[in-house]
C-alpha cells in the first residue's frame, strides 16, 4: 500500500495539489495571453478573464468542496480522540468547523465572482477565505496545543505555529501595502487594473501586496500539508439504518423478507 492510500490522507494530498494546480494554471493561461503581467500578478487578476476565469472558477470550486471534506475528517478525528470531559478542546473544535466552513464558502465566492465584475462581492469572499480562514488556523494550532503531549508530540504544534505566523504576517503587510497602494492611486480604478509599469506611482506597494497574496495562500496550502500524517491513521464509514423492508407508501405492499439493516460501507475507502 502506498502512503497517500492510508487511511483518508488522500484527502490533503488532493486538497494542495488540486489548489496548486488552479493558481498555476490560472497564471500560466493569463500571462500567455497577455492578460496580466508575468511578474507576480495578483492570484485573483490571473483568473478575471476568459477564458482561464471558466477553468479557474470551477477548479476553485473544486478545491473549496475538497476544503470541506477535509475540515470535516479533521473535525470527526479530533471529536473521536478526545473525551466529553475536555469540553475547551471539544468547543475550539466546533469552533474550527465552523470557520474552516465559512473560509471554503468565501472560496466559492471568490471564484464566481471576479473583481473586475463585482468587487464588493468578490472582497467579501477574499475576507472569508483569508480572513476566517488564518482563524481556522489558530484554532486549529490551539487544538493542536491541548492535544498534546497525549495526543501527539510539541513538534506538529510548533510546526502549525509557524505556519500560523506566516498566514498572518502575509495578511498584515497585504492589507498595510493595499491601504498604501490604494491611498496613492486616487481617482484610479484599481480593480481593473492589470497591467503596471515599473516606477510608476503605486507600483512598489503593489508589488509588496500581490508577493504578500501569494505567500499567504502558500501558507494555506503548507498547513493542509500538516495533515497527511494525522489523516493516515483515521478512515470513516457510512452506515445504512433502514427503517423498512420496502419503498412502498402504502402498507399493503409490506413484505416480511428479511433485509440486512446493519450493512456498513467505507465512506471513502483508504485504497482508493
Amino acid at each position: 500500500m502506498w502512503w497517500f492510500q492510508q487511511g483518508l490522507c488522500i484527502l490533503p494530498v488532493a486538497l494542495v495539489l488540486w489548489t496548486a494546480a488552479t493558481f498555476i494554471f490560472a497564471y500560466i493561461t493569463a500571462v500567455l495571453l497577455r492578460h496580466v503581467d508575468p511578474l507576480v500578478p495578483y492570484i485573483s487578476d490571473t483568473g478575471t478573464v476568459a477564458p482561464e476565469r471558466c477553468v479557474f472558477g470551477i477548479m476553485l470550486d473544486i478545491s473549496a468542496y475538497l476544503g470541506i471534506a477535509t475540515m470535516y475528517v479533521r473535525y470527526k478525528q479530533v471529536q473521536a480522540l478526545t473525551v466529553e470531559e475536555e469540553s475547551k478542546l471539544h468547543k475550539l473544535n466546533i469552533l474550527g468547523l465552523v470557520l474552516g466552513w465559512t473560509s471554503s464558502f468565501g472560496m466559492c465566492i471568490v471564484a464566481n465572482f471576479q473583481k473586475t465584475t463585482l468587487f464588493s462581492m468578490h472582497l467579501v469572499g477574499a475576507i472569508l477565505t483569508f480572513g476566517v480562514g488564518a482563524l481556522y488556523i489558530l484554532v486549529q494550532t490551539l487544538v493542536s496545543l491541548y492535544m498534546q503531549p497525549h495526543v501527539h508530540g510539541k513538534s506538529i504544534f510548533w510546526v502549525r505555529l509557524s505556519i500560523g505566523i506566516w498566514t498572518f504576517a502575509s495578511i498584515i503587510s497585504m492589507f498595510v501595502s493595499s491601504v498604501i497602494m490604494y491611498s496613492s492611486l486616487p481617482g484610479v480604478d484599481v480593480a481593473h487594473k492589470l497591467h503596471w509599469i515599473p516606477g510608476e506611482t503605486g507600483y512598489i506597494p503593489h508589488i509588496i501586496s500581490t508577493i504578500s497574496e501569494w505567500s499567504l495562500a502558500l501558507s494555506f496550502v503548507s498547513f493542509f500539508l500538516t495533515y497527511i500524517r494525522d489523516f493516515q491513521k483515521v478512515t470513516l464509514r457510512a452506515e445504512v439504518d433502514l427503517q423498512s423492508n420496502n419503498l412502498y407508501d402504502s402498507p399493503h405492499y409490506s413484505i416480511t423478507a428479511p433485509v440486512n439493516q446493519s450493512e456498513t460501507s467505507p465512506l471513502m475507502a483508504g485504497g482508493i
